[in-house]
């Protein structure tokens, strides 16, 4: 919960878009604005400070801040006659809008110089967003000491990258929760530096938090009612936590070389000690038997036999297991640098099936890589049909900045190959699916109710399977 001397506070409206990384930081950035006298409003003609936390893995999640900045950009000096009349009840001259996140950290300046924004920062900074703001405010008044017709605020911006920033002594205010749900990260970054992806260079280097933190968060969680907690990471079960604890003791894995998936490689050299993402998962699900543990986004390099192993002894861990592939083309995965082959990949989808009969799988497809051949299409389309997921992102391809792809290959599949490959894609995961339900017509689920339905909300509710199944 909020502070509750909120009379003196200024409102902040905060528009989340992207993955559920950015969710949590949300309720991260909003505790911290909490402690330094600002309250969340609920619409952004109540506030003083709009900040968008944004993606920026692809171009189309981009286009969305731009459009909403254009929006926003009038409101940066709505006020401005107020200001120059009465400057101490109005200190600037509008809205101060900030944009925070996977976006600023990609841009940088190049947000500044729109004339749109008014602070940018990156993922490392949240800690900074306060002084920023008073910075930003501080400008506006100081240029109004000169010069009696101001013409704006000078923009402020921090989007260093850190080694070592968790969030971890930071309680999240828990906006957006169903109130049984809850999301908490325990770790950020990637290190895998796949060619396509722009994750590392706008979230920075694996770190992770001390397993401690995260078990005192999740027990309080257990003890306000919460029935199923998500682990979060950029790659989730590469978690490795150094830090000293009683658990370091308990496992001992000091000088023993991280395991990973049989049939799979790294770009980096094998990781020595830590506490691994499969022990810290054990204690987790021993927390509270009744609550559901679930947890993204990991990568399939991460997945050992001892993690595929306690997932199918452990009621609580749902047996739903997310495997993003991006492609079924070994040609295509080393373009891509997955560090798998095709046929490893396969391999591992059935081993689990194999150990957890029931389990739900659900991945991640690019169309139109590049260079990407029509059979490296119909090797995708292979898959899919062999594998028949329960769930599928699937989007095509989107050249990034600074990513190895933009910086060695050429985005030279067309858009409209793109597109029909797309389409065949999400018609072949589509028909598997209704494959998926059908299996599932007349069968018992255990649901976690969300909330009341929409459609009917006096007579029905809405809520999930352990599969993550909608009901």
């Amino acid at each position: 919960t909020t502070s509750n001397n909120n009379e003196n506070k200024k409102g902040v409206f905060i528009e989340t878009y992207g993955c559920q990384m950015n969710v949590s930081d949300t309720q991260i950035i909003l505790s911290i604005l909490d402690k330094n006298g600002y309250k969340l409003v609920d619409s952004d003609k109540e506030a003083s400070v709009i900040l968008l936390n944004t993606c920026a893995v692809r171009e189309n999640a981009e286009n969305k801040i731009w459009i909403r900045l254009n929006e926003l950009k009038k409101k940066r000096h709505e006020n401005k006659h107020l200001h120059n009349f009465n400057p101490e009840e109005y200190p600037v001259s509008g809205v101060q809008i900030g944009v925070l996140g996977c976006m600023a950290e990609r841009l940088k300046t190049k947000l500044i110089e729109t004339n749109m924004v008014d602070v940018v920062v990156g993922p490392d900074q949240y800690r900074d967003l306060p002084n920023l703001l008073k910075k930003n405010e501080e400008s506006e008044m100081l240029q109004r000491s000169l010069d009696d017709n101001v013409e704006g605020r000078q923009a402020q911006l921090n989007v260093m990258l850190s080694m070592d920033e968790t969030y971890a002594d930071i309680e999240p205010v828990r906006v957006g929760d169903t109130g049984k749900s809850a999301f908490v990260s325990i770790m950020r970054g990637c290190d895998n530096m796949c060619s396509y992806c722009i994750v590392p260079f706008t979230r920075g280097r694996e770190r992770s938090r001390d397993i401690t933190s995260i078990l005192n968060e999740i027990r309080q969680l257990s003890k306000n009612g919460i029935k199923e907690v998500t682990l979060l990471g950029q790659n989730v079960n590469s978690y490795r936590d150094t830090s000293d604890s009683i658990y370091q003791e308990k496992y001992k894995n000091e000088g023993k070389e991280i395991e990973t998936t049989d049939g799979f490689k790294t770009i980096y050299k094998p990781k020595i000690g830590g506490l691994t993402f499969t022990e810290l998962l054990y204690e987790v699900s021993q927390i509270d038997k009744e609550m559901r543990i679930r947890y993204t986004s990991p990568h399939p390099k991460d997945y050992p036999d001892s993690l595929i192993e306690l997932i199918r002894e452990t009621p609580n861990i749902c047996n739903q297991i997310h495997l993003p592939a991006q492609s079924g083309s070994t040609n295509m995965l080393d373009r891509m640098r997955r560090g798998y082959t095709a046929e490893s990949y396969i391999a591992l989808v059935d081993r689990i099936k194999n150990r957890i009969p029931n389990v739900a799988l659900s991945s991640d497809f690019i169309a139109g890589f590049c260079s990407e051949t029509e059979q490296d299409h119909q090797d995708t389309l292979k898959l899919l049909n062999h594998v028949k997921y329960d769930q599928a992102y699937l989007f095509a391809y989107s050249l990034r900045e600074k990513t190895h792809a933009h910086r060695n290959y050429e985005d030279d599949v067309p858009a409209d190959v793109k597109n029909r490959r797309l389409n065949e894609l999400v018609q072949t995961y589509r028909e598997n699916l209704a494959i998926q339900y059908e299996k599932e017509v007349g069968t018992l689920q255990c649901v976690l109710i969300d909330s009341d339905s929409k459609r009917d909300p006096q007579n029905y509710w809405v809520g999930r399977t352990d599969n993550n199944k909608r009901v």
